[in-house]
């Protein structure tokens, strides 16, 4: 399982003393950003290549709050991929010090092509980095966001 450990700063707190939603899918993009540019992907690449993530849906799931200067552990997994990888689910789980599943985020997405602004296929590489991840037990197949073109 890809994962890293990271801590709530002062940025990531709320009214209330624990860390705020916000900084759970702050936290969950760091993450992402990690793994792509181990992966051969820093956001050079991505310029030069003229593609990018794009998410078009987050779901938070809070177990147990985090406090200030907490170590949390973010794992990253796959929840589900088109087999072409133009569009995926990502898992990410945060644990606190303890051990405690504090929260759990779910996004769904895809890869935009930046010049024409919809979502594409993404290349070899980039679809051998996803697939190396870590697939959920709830994994599912997505269907492909590329339509057919008519001949």
């Amino acid at each position: 399982m890809y994962a890293k450990t990271l801590y709530a700063g002062w940025a990531d707190m709320d009214f209330n003393s624990h860390m705020k939603n916000t900084a759970y899918l702050d936290k969950a993009a760091d993450v992402r950003q990690m793994f792509l540019i181990e992966h051969g992907f820093p956001m050079e690449e991505f310029l030069r290549l003229r593609i990018g993530p794009v998410v078009r849906k987050d779901e938070v799931e809070y177990f147990n709050e985090v406090g200030l200067q907490q170590q949390i552990t973010v794992t990253y997994a796959l929840a589900g991929h088109a087999v072409d990888g133009s569009r995926f689910l990502l898992r990410h789980e945060i644990f606190r010090a303890d051990g405690k599943l504090s929260a759990r985020v779910t996004s769904a997405g895809g890869w935009l092509n930046l010049v024409e602004r919809k979502l594409m296929v993404p290349p070899p590489a980039l679809l051998a980095a996803m697939n190396s991840l870590e697939k959920t037990d709830d994994f599912t197949v997505l269907p492909s966001s590329i339509k057919p073109r008519l001949a």
